[in-house]
């Protein structure tokens, strides 16, 4: 059996999606703690300098609570900066006026969202259903399981997983296990909005620029 061992991503990247695709069953580790260097509460995009972060706020007295308690600081307005960002960035992509309405509904609709996680499953919910993507993988959380252990290698042990992957770049927020694998991942370039290529950026970034087409990139992922 293939593990991946990930944290809950406000938006995805290729890399998410790559090992998302290649294991058997995903374990979200939402009772974690929230680190503010982690990726539960923003996502890299594009821009003319090179890339930036969007991002929700958390509030201040949730900071040291596990990301499933973690609350969104309605006392603050993030949702109409995060629009422009996307606006003054995107505007100019392919696919950015067929996709705008829907994504700016689904970025307003985080004032019904209390919990941060609840939020950014409904936003990943609303892209993959963009992206005509489908995820095989069986999900679990890991405050829902009864094995589970913030030490990635008991909980691959007690998953029996063979091989077990983990988030990229993440060891400043997530424990790392000294038998995790590897995945094997080489980044697609493609054609970005800006001159250059940028890797990392979240799904918005290819979504905007290749609509319907973003399959030819995923092709490249398996």
């Amino acid at each position: 059996m293939k593990l991946a061992i990930l944290q809950p991503t406000l938006i995805p990247d290729l890399h998410d999606l790559a090992t998302m695709l290649a294991v058997d069953t995903i374990v979200y580790q939402d009772s974690e703690q929230w680190s503010r260097k982690g990726r539960t509460h923003r996502a890299l995009i594009r821009t003319p300098e090179g890339t930036d972060y969007i991002s929700v706020p958390v509030l201040t007295t949730d900071k040291k609570k596990p990301i499933n308690e973690a609350r969104i600081d309605h006392s603050r307005d993030w949702i109409n900066p995060l629009l422009r960002a996307l606006k003054f960035n995107y505007s100019n992509s392919v696919y950015y006026d067929f996709y705008e309405p829907e994504v700016r509904a689904d970025i307003e609709t985080g004032h019904n969202f209390e919990y941060l996680l609840d939020y950014s499953l409904f936003l990943r919910k609303r892209l993959f259903q963009f992206l005509e993507l489908e995820i095989p993988a069986k999900i679990k959380f890991s405050s829902g399981m009864k094995e589970y252990s913030s030490d990635p290698d008991k909980l691959a042990k007690r998953m029996n997983a063979e091989i077990y992957y983990q988030e990229h770049d993440a060891r400043h927020y997530q424990r790392q296990g000294k038998q995790r694998s590897d995945l094997n991942f080489s980044h697609p370039e493609y054609r970005q909005h800006f001159d250059g290529f940028e890797p990392w950026c979240c799904l918005y970034d290819l979504l905007f620029q290749y609509g319907p087409e973003s399959f030819r990139i995923f092709d490249e992922l398996v």
